[in-house]
């Protein structure tokens, strides 16, 4: 069987930097990788594109659908995760699309399965919802219970091949230093944050106790189907474990588009030209994230709402911020003292003595006469 391939393009969009650039450590001149869309995986495309129509589709729902399910409207939690699909779709779809030449059969197969996976979640989300009956935990009737294991199974596939989409990644060159490390970090960021779904999937104390036909829950503390914040349905009476799964999984998306945030600055602050500066900068993106990701993980597992965060929360998070601050400050501030006063620069001409009148004259003297 032929297995489509990724249409060739040279060393995945890259060009190099010039030599002058290069020698002072100034922003490259190098375009984005693999931004145009022929090297993009295309069956992810196909279904970025179907989850457009499935978003339009679910927010028709909302608005001619009246019915609730476990505290929120019906088609809420399918709009919720069409756009989440879409996004991490096309997301994928690129970074598929950096792996070089001499990987892009395993790329198109990482794709092409995480599209397969990717639509039987949706597929049965929709179709739990048109029924009115929960998608996620539900075992109540062996329908139920047959649908539920396999979207586990396709969301395992699914956060598998994420996996070695992050493997792939370290092994490939992706060029400019700091758009490595920011693309590379935000490969793994997101895997561990699409692992932590599975912290949601055991049953817990009260489901042990009176088994009702659900095993699992996203919040920790209550049931599910409290008071939440809007769209989000976040919990705001206890701990979500939605929040560190939401936030860990997209920074697939916040981490890269950090780094080329600063490139775009970098057209007006000289100091983050500096391809050492911007990476510097990356890895303090990298700390903080971790960090929230972190706390806000702990802070669900405690049984603790966003809205309501307690001493140690407060405490963790505005030390978390003011070391980012003061390690971001250090950095520019060393960044901006080089650039005033370079080391390589030219020493500037030393002046000639001056030649008193008397010397002169001796010199004159002692010439030649013709």
């Amino acid at each position: 069987m032929n297995t489509p391939e990724f249409p060739e393009t040279p060393t995945s969009g890259l060009a190099a930097p010039s030599a002058s650039a290069a020698a002072a450590g100034r922003r490259p001149t190098t375009a984005w990788p693999a931004l145009r869309t022929l090297t993009w995986h295309r069956p992810l495309l196909a279904a970025s594109a179907a989850m457009a129509v499935l978003v339009v589709i679910c927010v028709v729902g909302l608005l001619v659908d009246q019915r609730t399910l476990t505290g929120s409207p019906i088609w809420a939690k399918p709009l919720k995760f069409s756009i989440s699909v879409l996004v991490y779709a096309a997301s994928l779809a690129w970074l598929l699309g950096l792996l070089s030449a001499r990987r892009r059969r395993l790329a198109w197969w990482i794709g092409t399965v995480s599209t397969i996976g990717l639509v039987i979640e949706m597929v049965i989300i929709v179709g739990a919802a048109a029924v009115g009956i929960t998608s996620h935990f539900n075992v109540s009737t062996p329908v139920s219970t047959t649908l539920w294991s396999v979207m586990a199974f396709s969301i395992v596939v699914v956060w598998m091949a994420a996996l070695v989409a992050a493997v792939l990644l370290f092994r490939t060159d992706l060029g400019d230093p700091a758009r490595s490390l920011a693309i590379r970090a935000g490969t793994v960021i997101a895997v561990i944050g699409m692992g932590l779904a599975f912290l949601m999937t055991g049953p817990t104390a009260a489901q042990l106790d009176a088994f009702q036909g659900i095993v699992g829950a996203h919040t920790v503390g209550v049931p599910d189907g409290g008071p939440g914040l809007p769209f989000l349905g976040w919990s705001t009476v206890a701990g979500d474990l939605r929040i560190p799964h939401f936030v860990g999984m997209h920074a697939l998306q916040v981490i890269p588009l950090t780094v080329l945030l600063l490139e775009v600055l970098a057209s007006r602050l000289a100091v983050l030209r500096d391809l050492v500066v911007r990476s510097r900068l990356i890895w303090i993106v990298i700390g903080l994230y971790l960090g929230v990701l972190a706390i806000l993980t702990g802070q669900a597992l405690a049984g603790q709402s966003i809205v309501h965060p307690d001493a140690l929360v407060t405490t963790l998070t505005v030390a978390l911020v003011a070391v980012g601050a003061v390690a971001a400050t250090l950095v520019l501030s060393a960044a901006s003292r080089a650039t005033l006063s370079p080391t390589d620069a030219a020493a500037p001409e030393t002046a000639p003595a001056p030649v008193s009148a008397a010397r002169a004259r001796r010199s004159a003297s002692s010439l030649p006469k013709p």
